[in-house]
Parts: structure tokens; C-alpha cells; sequence
């Protein structure tokens, strides 16, 4: 489903009036309203109070969340063009969000801000009634459109490459901004860079090392569909991201789909919907250790099926075909310059092979964190698990503090983790946050507490010192007294 959506240029009067509104709701809940964090200077230059890397929802949300806080010295970098930044329009490939339409977040709690608002203001209230769920290229519009309204700046085109620490607890972010290198001086770094910001798209080395690239893509990548109308083509994994690329395939003709997955019977039960309920939401983060693992052990355990009408938009077409318990055991360039996949009791030949086999959370292999990334604490050097609850994948992922903050592996080693923030799926076994939608209300929140604090109690000294420094009056007795008492009055006392 794609409603189109007006231009800026081309608002209607809804949408205007909308955002009026929203900007009067905004000036009514502004108290306190001023900035309240000293500036500082670095070597000559300005310190940023954060750096945020990543303008998709989770980046702008938070950087909006420190404005409302009086926090504004902030900056938003994000590695896409304009226009482009998040899933939602490049490989982001479903019809439809997969969150419920009521689904709040970017709106920091202001209704004229609200993806529903938004919606009727536009379209009006019966469409949103009879609205399903949320097409995906109008959340991207919506964003856009939040993100406009509540005036949050962006540098496009910026790759972060660096965090070097520095002494007084500043950081040297090193990025390349439109193809020229710049360092930028922050007091707290905000990493907002998606579901991948904990390690990289996970291609098995099987076939990384015995494909030729051309004949492969990860559901992550640019891939032109159209070029592979009447090929044959197969898909690998059997989350919600396959699906959706084998629809796309199918959709562009491809003579046969076929997707493999290693599991013997899809999932039914959706355990991110279960999430969905603000005591688990914003209070995760408050349990003990051994209540997470257990929790985030179930939900990982369990996994979780794609939509029912992802599903459906595959099982439409006769020339797709499901093949489950079926593992990949070998894979090789055919003769035909295409692929053959041997798994178990059968051989396949097809012209081009789809990776939907997600992520590997390596901290080491972001760029940005490489340079202290064993110093940070995973989940093993923490927590063991009782017997019979182990897990290989949770135990790889960071540990992370109250406030989605770095937490050091030895005490006292690395002080400067509790100003790195990482708001990516790194701190789904911590905080359950997992940066996506149904969270954002609720992580941005506490992120931001934890940005704030940082700010305060490393100033409290200079907030201490300008308390006993000011002297600005408020009242004026003499005055007062010209008021209600005659002249002559005052003079004859």
C-alpha cells in the first residue's frame, strides 16, 4: 500500500494549521526553557555538549528530546544524502510498518506531533480509521516532517571514522563530511546508527569466500530488482527481511523464488508484540541481571514469523517455494555463471542469491568504536548464566549501563564509556531497547536522562559557584513602599 504523500511546497491547509499547533503546543510546554550547560572550547574550538551519529528516528528523537531538556549545543550527523536517512525508503523493502498504527514515539508526548495527527490533518479522520497499518514511505514523510517542525539540524553525507577520548573528559569525533575529513569536540557521543550499530550485516564466510559479489546481495543492500525479472533466484534466512525480498524478486517478475531456511517449522507467536506494554518497555532496564537474561533468552530463543501479509505476498505467486529444515551445506558458482546451493538431499541452481541472514554483533568492527572497543564490557564478562541458560549470541552483546551507556570491563579503566551512549539493537539484552519503533517513547527518555546527567553533575561545581556568584534582584521594598505609603509618609518617618 503507498498514499502519496504532498511536498512541503504543496501542504494543504490541514497540514498548516497542524503545524501551528504544534509549534503553540510545544511553546506551552517549554518551561524551563532556557539552555543551561556552560559552553566550553577545546584548543580554540567549540564543544558540542553530544554528538549525535545517526538522523533516522532514533537520532532525531533523541537530539529533539535534549532541546525540550534545554539542551540545544548539539549536533546530528548522518552517513546518507538527504532525504535518504534511515531504512524506510532505501532497504527497507515491507509494504506496511509492522508496529500497530497507534505507535508513538518521535512525538515526545505532543499530540499535534503525533503520526496519527499528522495523518488526519492530510488525509482526514475516516482514512485513519480505515488505515490498517502505517505505509513505510509515509513514516519516512512523517519524520521528515517531525523533524522540520520541531527545528532539529542535520549534516548529511557524514561518516563517522573515530571517537578518540581526550583529557577532561572530551571526545575527538573524527568524521568525513561530504568527502572532507573534520573533527569534531564533544562532551557525550550518541551512537543512533540502527538495527546494524552493534557490529555489520552478517554474510556467512561460505559463501562471502566462494561467490563472486556479483552473484550475491545482502537484504541490506541496493539491489536492482528489475534486473532480475525472469531470472531464478533464491533467498537465504527466514525472517520478516527474506520474505520481503523475496516478494520484491517475485513482484519483479523473477521466474522462481525459492527460500531456504534452516529451522524445521516457522514461528507463529511474535514475541516483540508481547513486548508492547509500557511496564516492560521503560522498566526492563530497572531488573536484576538474571530476570533480563532470562526474559531476552525466550524472546531470542523464540524468534519471531514475518507478518502475516509479509508471508502472504510470497505465498501468492506459484513460483515461490518454501523450503524448510533445509541448511545450507555447500555453496559454488555454477557453470552457467550462476549459483548452485547444496542443502541437505537436494541441489538447487539459481541466478542470484539473496542473504537474509542478519547481523553480527562484533563491536570491533564499527570504526567508530574500534579504538576502545575491547575495553568496553560484553555480557559474558559480567553475568554467567545458570547451567542448562547459556547463549552464544546474548553473551556477545555489550553490558551496558542504566542510561544506555558503555560500561568498562575492568572498573576504572576506562571511565570515559558513561559518555558513550548506544542506542542501537546492542542494548536490547540490557535495556531492551532494540531501536526500532515500539520503544522510542520509552529509550529516548532514559537516554536522554542519562546525557543530562552527565552534563549537570560534571558542572555542578560551576552551576555551584554561579548560585553563590548571583545577585540578580527580585524584590524591591522601597518601591513597594512608594506605592501604598504617601511620600510625605515615608519622609516624616
Amino acid at each position: 500500500m503507498s498514499v502519496p504523500i504532498p511536498s512541503p511546497a504543496d501542504r494543504p491547509r490541514g497540514l498548516a494549521a497542524l503545524e501551528q499547533r504544534a509549534r503553540f503546543e510545544l511553546d506551552c510546554l517549554a518551561y524551563p526553557a532556557r539552555d543551561w550547560v556552560p559552553p566550553r572550547t577545546y584548543q580554540g574550538a567549540p564543544v558540542h555538549d553530544a554528538v549525535v551519529v545517526g538522523g533516522g528516528q532514533s537520532g532525531v528523537t533523541i537530539a529533539f528530546r535534549l532541546k525540550r531538556e534545554g539542551v540545544a549545543n548539539v549536533r546530528v550527523l548522518d552517513r546518507n544524502p538527504a532525504g535518504l536517512e534511515g531504512p524506510w525508503v532505501t532497504f527497507a523493502r515491507m509494504h506496511t510498518l509492522r508496529t500497530p498504527k497507534t505507535v508513538t514515539g518521535p512525538d515526545l508526548g505532543v499530540a499535534s506531533l503525533t503520526v496519527r495527527a499528522w495523518w488526519e490533518a492530510q488525509h482526514g479522520a475516516r482514512s485513519w480509521d480505515e488505515l490498517g497499518k502505517i505505509p513505510r514511505e509515509a513514516w519516512h514523510d512523517y519524520l521528515m516532517w517531525v523533524r522540520r517542525v520541531a527545528g532539529i539540524n542535520l549534516t548529511n553525507k557524514a561518516e563517522v571514522t573515530d571517537i578518540e577520548p581526550l583529557e577532561n573528559g572530551l571526545f575527538a569525533v573524527g568524521a568525513t563530511i561530504d568527502g572532507r575529513g573534520e573533527t569534531l569536540i564533544a562532551r557525550n557521543v550518541v551512537l543512533a546508527t540502527g538495527i546494524e550499530g552493534c557490529g555489520t550485516w552478517s554474510v556467512p564466510p561460505m559463501i562471502a569466500d566462494a561467490l563472486p559479489r556479483a552473484s550475491y546481495a545482502h537484504t541490506a543492500d541496493a539491489i536492482d530488482f528489475a534486473a532480475l525479472a525472469g531470472k531464478r533466484v533464491a533467498v537465504l534466512g527466514a525472517g520478516a527481511s527474506a520474505f520481503d525480498n523475496a516478494a520484491m524478486a517475485l513482484e519483479a517478475g523473477a521466474a522462481s523464488v525459492d527460500l531456504f531456511a534452516r529451522r524445521r517449522e516457522m514461528p507463529t507467536a511474535n514475541p516483540n508484540r508481547w513486548m508492547e506494554f509500557a511496564g516492560f518497555l521503560r522498566h526492563f532496564g530497572d531488573l536484576d541481571d538474571g530476570r533480563k537474561w532470562r526474559f531476552m533468552k525466550r524472546i531470542f530463543d523464540v524468534n519471531q514469523p514475518p507478518p502475516q501479509d509479509t508471508f502472504e505476498r510470497c505465498a501468492w505467486f506459484a513460483d515461490f517455494a518454501l523450503h524448510l529444515g533445509a541448511p545450507l551445506e555447500e555453496v559454488a558458482p555454477n557453470a552457467g555463471g550462476g549459483v548452485r546451493l547444496t542443502v541437505p538431499g537436494a541441489t538447487h541452481d539459481v541466478d542470484f542469491l539473496i542473504v537474509g541472514t542478519g547481523f553480527a554483533v562484533d563491536l570491533a568492527r564499527r570504526p567508530e568504536l574500534a579504538r576502545f572497543a575491547g575495553e568496553i564490557a560484553l555480557w559474558r564478562d559480567k553475568y554467567q548464566p545458570p547451567a542448562g541458560e547459556a547463549h552464544a549470541v546474548l553473551s556477545g552483546f555489550p553490558y551496558l549501563g542504566d542510561r544506555f551507556q558503555f560500561t568498562e570491563k575492568e572498573p576504572g579503566s576506562a571511565p570515559f564509556l558513561k559518555n558513550v551512549f548506544s542506542y542501537t539493537f546492542a542494548a536490547m539484552p540490557s535495556l531492551a531497547g532494540s531501536a526500532g519503533i515500539s520503544a522510542l517513547k520509552f529509550g529516548s527518555e532514559r537516554l536522554t536522562f542519562g546525557v543530562t546527567r552527565n552534563l549537570f553533575v560534571e558542572d555542578a561545581d560551576a552551576h555551584l559557584a554561579a548560585l553563590l556568584a548571583y545577585d540578580e534582584p527580585e524584590l524591591d521594598v522601597a518601591a513597594a513602599y512608594r506605592r501604598v505609603v504617601p511620600a510625605d509618609a515615608l519622609s516624616d518617618s
